[in-house]
């Protein structure tokens, strides 16, 4: 019998993986608010349900992709009223404390939990090439990694419960601080009169090399699949890194960890992401560096 999974949260992230999961060959009942990201899924193979308590009612997997959490924890109250056993799998960014407080709504109702938040953006969801950080016990884990493979290329344990999300927001501290490092050498390079391009093809093979410049370049030109490229059309939206950023930040108050630049990092893209900028990509805070600099 084909495993049976129940989705809900089909937008930009969800809705191309459970889209993966369905040409992988599972049976993929899904839900989600908005009705574009409804019809959107149903084209592409996946059963839309009426409700979300319908989408898992008969699941043996549940996926969640959600963009908060108390979003995650309301749906968790929800919708663990399913057949016990089932393996719930979170794949949204949420903070460390609530993937706890979710795998324990889940364990209390008879199921089984794992974080699993992603890395790789919408086109890593549309490729099934995401990175999965996974929260779980052995068994677990070995029970989710064949579905996260058939919507990622790379799934790592990264330890128990919280531990996916742990990884998570660690990895987007990094990708901020070094955003925002590309954009202010971009902006300096261009004050001292270094064209864009000799900038990069000196940084892009020596000790500045990074993703945030060789993948994600702020500026048109060097990398051409880059959202510089197509007006900062987002790959990775500005909010999302604000959000992932002050995840960061109450994660790093509460371990008493002095983290100064990923603070700063959590500052200016707070205040970037206001307004029109929230749905650029997050390289486009170079304008606002390029500001700061005049």
């Amino acid at each position: 019998m084909t495993h049976r999974i129940g989705f809900v949260g089909l937008g930009n992230m969800g809705g191309p993986m459970a889209a993966n999961l369905v040409k992988a060959g599972y049976r993929v009942t899904g839900y989600d608010l908005a009705e574009d990201a409804r019809e959107r899924a149903a084209a592409h193979g996946v059963v839309v349900a009426g409700s979300a308590a319908e989408a898992v009612g008969d699941a043996e997997s549940v996926v969640t992709m959600l963009p908060t959490g108390r979003q995650v924890l309301d749906a968790y109250r929800e919708l663990t009223a399913v057949a016990r056993g089932a393996l719930f799998v979170d794949c949204s960014t949420i903070a460390v404390g609530d993937a706890r407080v979710a795998a324990d709504l889940a364990r209390v109702a008879g199921h089984r939990a794992v974080d699993a938040p992603v890395s790789g953006g919408v086109a890593g969801a549309e490729a099934a090439s995401l990175t999965f950080m996974v929260g779980a016990g052995d068994a677990d884990f070995a029970a989710v990694e064949p579905v996260l493979a058939a919507m990622g290329r790379r799934v790592v344990h990264c330890g128990a419960s919280g531990a996916g999300q742990a990884a998570k927001i660690c990895n987007n501290m990094i990708l901020g601080i070094s955003m925002i490092a590309v954009g202010e050498a971009f902006a300096l390079g261009e004050s001292l009169g270094l064209s864009h391009q000799a900038l990069f093809d000196v940084a892009s093979t020596a000790s500045g090399q990074c993703w945030a410049l060789t993948t994600n370049c702020p500026v048109p030109g060097p990398v051409p699949t880059s959202p510089a490229n197509r007006g900062y059309a987002a790959g990775f939206a500005a909010a999302l890194m604000a959000k992932d950023l002050g995840l960061a930040a109450d994660a790093a108050t509460a371990s008493a960890v002095p983290a100064e630049l990923g603070r700063r990092a959590a500052e200016l893209f707070a205040d970037f992401a206001q307004g029109e900028a929230a749905g650029l990509d997050f390289s486009a805070i170079i304008t606002t560096l390029r500001e700061t600099s005049a």
